[in-house]
C-alpha cells in the first residue's frame, strides 16, 4: 500500500461497513478521520470511532465538498448504502441538482461517477478503500455450511452467468435460482428484496440458491458487493440454502455473528 493519506474523509452510508473501515484505517496508522454522515442511514456509532463528523441530508454535495475542504481532506472513501428510496424523495442543492441534470442516465455508476468528478474539481480524490478492507475479503474456495449437492452446484453455475449478464446491463448483481429457473433478479429494491422474493417464489420446500457479482469493470470506488449479518438472516428467512459470492471481489461484513444464525438453520456460503 502506497502512504496512506492523513487525514481521511469517508462519505458514509447505513449499516456496519463505515465503522469496520474507521476502525482498520485507525489500526493502520491513519491519525485524523473526517466523515460525512446522513441523517436517517449513518449509524450514530461512528461519531467515537473518527475525529469529526459532519450530518447532512442526502442531496447536499455542496457542503459535503466544502465540509472536506474546511478540514483540509484530499482523499476520501465513499462506503455503506443509502435507502434507493431516498434518490427520490430527497431536496437536493444547487451543485447536486446541476450534476443531475447533465446526466442522462440515472444509476449508481453514473451519479457516482459525477459526485467523484465533482469532488475532483475541488481537489478532492475518491479513492477505494480496498488496501484497508482486505482482509474481509476472502478469495476463491472459501466456503461455510455443508457441501452441495451437484444440482445445487448447476444452479450456482447457472446463476452466476445470469447475474454477470444482468450487471452488464447494470439491472443488478444478484439473481435467485431454482432447479434451472430464475426466480428473482435484483433491481432497484436491492439485494434483500431480491432474496425474500426469490425464497417466496421457491416454494415451502426452498431449495433455491442466490448469486450475487460485481459488474463488468466494476468500479471499487463507490459500489463494493458485500454480504453481512442482514443478509445472511434474509436468506435464511427466505429459505435459500447457498448463497454464492465472487471471491477477491466481495466483503465479508460482521463474519464473526454469522455461526449464532447458521447454527439453528443451515446455509451453505461459498465464493466462486
Amino acid at each position: 500500500m502506497q502512504k496512506p493519506p492523513d487525514p481521511i474523509g469517508i462519505i458514509a452510508g447505513n449499516r456496519s461497513l463505515p465503522l469496520m473501515f474507521a476502525k482498520e484505517a485507525r489500526e493502520r496508522g491513519i491519525k485524523r478521520i473526517v466523515a460525512i454522515a446522513f441523517k436517517g442511514e449513518t449509524s450514530p456509532d461512528l461519531a467515537s470511532l473518527v475525529d469529526e463528523i459532519e450530518w447532512l441530508r442526502v442531496g447536499q454535495l455542496n457542503r459535503l465538498i466544502r465540509v472536506f475542504t474546511q478540514h483540509q481532506v484530499e482523499q476520501c472513501v465513499m462506503l455503506g448504502q443509502v435507502n434507493p428510496a431516498r434518490l427520490f424523495d430527497f431536496r437536493p442543492d444547487t451543485r447536486a441538482l446541476q450534476l443531475l441534470f447533465r446526466l442522462k442516465e440515472k444509476n449508481a455508476h453514473t451519479i457516482f461517477g459525477a459526485i467523484a468528478d465533482e469532488l475532483e474539481k475541488d481537489g478532492i480524490k475518491l479513492i477505494e478503500p480496498i488496501p484497508w478492507l482486505q482482509s474481509h475479503m476472502p478469495g476463491p474456495g472459501f466456503q461455510t455450511g455443508k457441501p452441495l449437492p451437484k444440482a445445487l452446484k448447476e444452479d450456482i453455475d447457472f446463476g452466476h452467468r445470469m447475474a454477470k449478464e444482468v450487471s452488464r446491463l447494470d439491472i443488478g448483481q444478484t439473481v435467485v435460482v431454482k432447479q434451472g429457473t430464475i426466480l428473482a433478479v435484483e433491481g432497484f429494491e436491492g439485494t434483500d428484496a431480491c432474496l425474500k422474493r426469490g425464497g417466496q417464489l421457491a416454494g415451502a420446500d426452498g431449495r433455491a440458491v442466490a448469486v450475487k457479482v460485481a459488474k463488468p469493470n466494476h468500479d471499487m470506488r463507490f459500489d463494493i458487493p458485500c454480504i453481512g449479518l442482514k443478509t445472511i438472516e434474509t436468506c435464511l428467512e427466505s429459505g435459500i440454502h447457498a448463497l454464492a459470492v465472487e471471491g477477491h471481489k466481495t466483503l465479508f461484513l460482521e463474519r464473526d455473528q454469522w455461526p449464532s444464525l447458521t447454527r439453528r438453520q443451515p446455509l451453505t456460503v461459498l465464493t466462486i
